[in-house]
């Protein structure tokens, strides 16, 4: 696998963790969101990464798995019942009292999201290591 393979696997790497970096913030500071433009509570959203199709013999699963970049098939729409809360007082109530909220654990969305940011960072830190052996690598070329 050439640099620039390294690189790019990286660059799609970083680009999916990113979005789901946004889309984890956007569930917790949504998370008391019970009327959107849509009606309806916010509904939590999931980022879907694409499957790597296997191959059969063990020489083309190394091959793939060091040319696989990750890939981002979409963000979807949880689509569960939203949580409902008694509280007759509030605007969005329904005519029994309740009010409907997103269906987002904080404590959880705020697991995935440190989990999240720790892998954005080490694949920058890959990133930073890769072009560093480049460069001495270059040196080391012109050198000899």
């Amino acid at each position: 696998m050439g640099n620039f393979d390294v690189t790019e696997v990286i660059a799609s790497a970083l680009s999916a963790t990113r979005l789901r970096v946004n889309v984890l913030a956007s569930n917790i500071a949504n998370a008391e969101t019970t009327r959107t433009p849509e009606g309806g509570p916010y509904r939590r959203k999931d980022v879907v990464q694409s499957a790597i199709e296997m191959p059969h013999d063990f020489k083309n699963v190394l091959d793939r798995m060091s040319l696989a970049k990750p890939a981002v098939a979409g963000v979807v729409a949880d689509q569960s019942e939203p949580k409902r809360v008694y509280q007759p007082g509030h605007p969005d109530a329904d005519k029994e009292g309740f009010v409907a909220y997103p269906n987002i654990n904080v404590v959880t969305a705020m697991t995935d999201l440190m989990s999240a940011s720790r892998l954005y960072q080490a694949n920058v830190t890959t990133l930073e290591t890769t072009r560093r052996m480049a460069q001495d690598a270059a040196q080391i070329s012109v050198k000899y």
